[in-house]
């Protein structure tokens, strides 16, 4: 077991501030992969519950007529900064088509800012809950400083400082937010259909169901849906766990394992320019109300 370890080790020599983004690397592509893939899907699907972030996702209809694009696009993107680094060629593209598609659209700074708050909060919350081991104090701090950044680039005012700041801004966010929407509503059902998809058809109801008894009744509520059995709730949550005991035995992640990499990834089997991801919108639409960092050096 002292191997499986070996990469702990190792974050815990590095400074958590100095090295934010290289340690959230090797927690987010060694010690977690799977974790912070199903995480960071359930950070982005929570968003929806948001009115004002899910009504906007329903009128682009980029979610609901082609979903798995828009997952592939999401997911790409945002890991070629964590992959690449902040300074890379392929980092600065990535953030310039994040910021591209955000400034087409009215959106406000707060809403902007709670999706980063999930970006750091729900990963945490999911390990915890679920890994084989709980995130290190050194990953939580550098989750956050690495989501600060990100934050800073894509120019988001009043940015949490810490992870607790983080969690108390998303919490707070959600009690005063979450509601049902009609739109919303359709772009979860269409998520849902698309997570489904990536497995055998008669699956389908039960990875549905299974999906809802992860779930939390704060964002059942807000979806509509009806609460799962307490037992579906209960062998859900314990099988996920039981996965995360079982990957504690296995030996340590020696190579990375990217969003790229992921199976969930199905949209470019021929592979993809970081420049084309994303959506277009037609001209004239209402810009994005945060500031915007110059990336024309990216190409």
């Amino acid at each position: 077991m002292a191997g499986r370890f070996e990469q702990l080790a190792r974050i815990r020599r590095m400074d958590p501030h100095e090295d934010a983004s290289e340690i959230y690397r090797l927690c987010s592509a060694y010690e977690f992969p799977w974790d912070f893939a199903r995480a960071l899907e359930l950070a982005l699907y929570r968003t929806y519950a948001v009115p004002s972030i899910g009504r906007l996702l329903a009128e682009t209809a980029e979610f609901t007529h082609r979903p798995q694009k828009r997952y592939d696009d999401t997911a790409l993107l945002l890991d070629a900064v964590v992959e690449h680094g902040f300074d890379s060629r392929q980092g600065r593209t990535a953030i310039r088509r994040i910021n591209q598609m955000h400034r087409s659209y009215d959106i406000t700074n707060d809403d902007m800012r709670y999706v980063l708050c999930t970006f750091v909060v729900i990963p945490k919350r999911w390990i915890d809950a679920y890994g084989w081991r709980r995130m290190s104090r050194h990953e939580t701090v550098a989750s956050a400083v690495h989501y600060r950044t990100l934050g800073r680039h894509m120019g988001i005012k009043d940015i949490p400082g810490s992870y607790e700041e983080f969690e108390a801004c998303l919490d707070a966010y959600e009690q005063a937010h979450f509601a049902w929407d009609e739109g919303a509503r359709r772009v979860s059902d269409a998520t849902l259909d698309l997570m489904a998809s990536w497995y055998p058809r008669p699956l389908a109801p039960v990875l549905r169901a299974g999906t809802l008894a992860l779930l939390d009744e704060p964002l059942l509520r807000a979806f509509g849906y009806a609460p799962p059995s307490p037992v579906t709730r209960a062998v859900v949550r314990r099988a996920v766990r039981l996965r995360g005991r079982a990957v504690r035995l296995l030996p340590p992640r020696r190579a990375p394992h990217h969003a790229r990499q992921n199976r969930e990834i199905k949209g470019y089997p021929n592979g993809y320019r970081l420049a084309d991801l994303g959506t277009r919108p037609a001209p004239g639409l209402r810009g994005c109300p945060v500031r915007h960092i110059d990336t024309s050096a990216a190409e």
